[in-house]
């Protein structure tokens, strides 16, 4: 026990006030002191002020166009069903005949789907339609003459 020296203190490092401690308490003292000081606020310092609201906001709220995605007609989906049918082929099948999902064959026979034509290609090839007969009938909205030809 002679070796350990109970009455020695290292100590490795005093931490000092930061830069804003030190700015706040030299206006404290000068305040006790009664000095002068002058201070001012930052416009929205410390706050989230990032989502204000702009006069560009209120031109959005006044504007009163819809804007949404065209649907494909209910007469592209009866001839999708009817096709679909004829071959005996459930949505199911018919979906993975397609690599598409089951829900992608309900939403277009339904009409609540937003149409692409690489899908409706690929439909038409599935249940054996003319090229570009869905696309023809998305387009005019009615189904074409009959011997319209391929």
């Amino acid at each position: 026990m002679a070796e350990s020296d109970w009455d020695t203190v290292t100590v490795l490092r005093k931490k000092g006030p930061t830069a804003a401690q030190a700015k706040s308490q030299a206006i404290l003292a000068a305040q006790r002191r009664g000095e002068d000081v002058e201070t001012s606020k930052k416009w929205a310092a410390g706050q989230n002020k990032q989502h204000s609201i702009t006069k560009n906001t209120a031109k959005l709220d006044r504007e009163t166009e819809e804007l949404h995605h065209d649907r494909v007609t209910l007469e592209v989906g009866k001839v999708i069903q009817q096709g679909r049918q004829s071959k005996g082929l459930t949505q199911k099948d018919l979906a993975t005949k397609i690599n598409e999902k089951p829900q992608v064959i309900a939403d277009y026979e339904s009409g609540r789907a937003i149409p692409n034509n690489q899908v409706l290609g690929k439909i038409e090839r599935a249940i054996g339609e003319c090229p570009s007969t869905l696309r023809r009938v998305r387009w005019t909205g009615r189904l074409p003459a009959p011997g319209w030809g391929c």
